[in-house]
C-alpha cells in the first residue's frame, strides 16, 4: 500500500510536495503507441531530416522518436494529485536515450516511466524520470529526462 502525505490549511487539503522519498514509485504502462510509417515520415519532416532509412520499405523512427512515446507515459507522473506536479511549471531540462534496437513500423511500444530521484532546492523540485520503452516485454530504449518544477505559491 502506498502512502499519501497530505498537508492541511485552515479550509483545504493539499497535496504534499513531491519529495526525495518519492524516488522508486513506478506507474502502470501507458497504453500502446503503434509506431506507423507515417509518423516516422511526418516526424523525420519535421525535423527536416531526409535520411532514407526514415522513408524506405521498412523505414525506422529517427531516435528523438522515442520522446513522442515516453512523453505520454508522463501523464501519470502529472496525474498523480499526491505529487503537486503540474506541467504548467516545468521545463523539460534534460533528456537522454539509451537504445536496445530502433523503433521499426509496426511496434506497438508501451512506456512505463519511473521516479529515479528527486531533488529539492527551496520552490525548485529537480525530477529525474525513467521511462522504459518496450515491445512485446522486450526493452526497445531507455528514455531518462530531467524535469525542472517550481511550487506553486502558498495560499495566503
Amino acid at each position: 500500500m502506498r502512502a499519501a502525505f497530505w498537508r492541511l490549511s485552515a479550509t483545504k487539503l493539499h497535496p504534499m510536495p513531491i519529495t526525495p522519498e518519492h524516488a522508486g514509485r513506478t506507474y502502470p504502462p501507458a497504453p500502446a503507441y503503434r509506431v506507423s510509417r507515417a509518423k516516422i515520415a511526418e516526424f523525420a519532416v519535421a525535423l527536416k531530416d531526409d535520411n532514407p532509412a526514415y522513408f524506405n520499405e521498412a523505414p525506422i523512427a529517427p531516435p528523438t522518436f522515442a520522446a513522442v512515446i515516453a512523453a505520454q507515459a508522463w501523464g501519470a507522473l502529472f496525474g498523480d494529485d499526491e505529487l503537486g506536479l503540474a506541467l504548467s511549471r516545468t521545463v523539460h531540462a534534460d533528456q537522454v536515450f539509451d537504445f536496445h534496437r530502433p523503433l521499426r513500423e509496426g511496434d506497438d511500444v508501451t512506456a512505463q516511466l519511473t521516479i529515479e530521484k528527486v531533488r529539492v532546492r527551496g520552490n525548485l523540485d529537480m525530477v529525474t524520470i525513467h521511462v522504459a520503452l518496450s515491445v512485446d516485454g522486450e526493452p526497445v530504449c531507455d528514455a531518462r529526462s530531467t524535469l525542472m518544477h517550481t511550487k506553486e505559491a502558498a495560499d495566503a
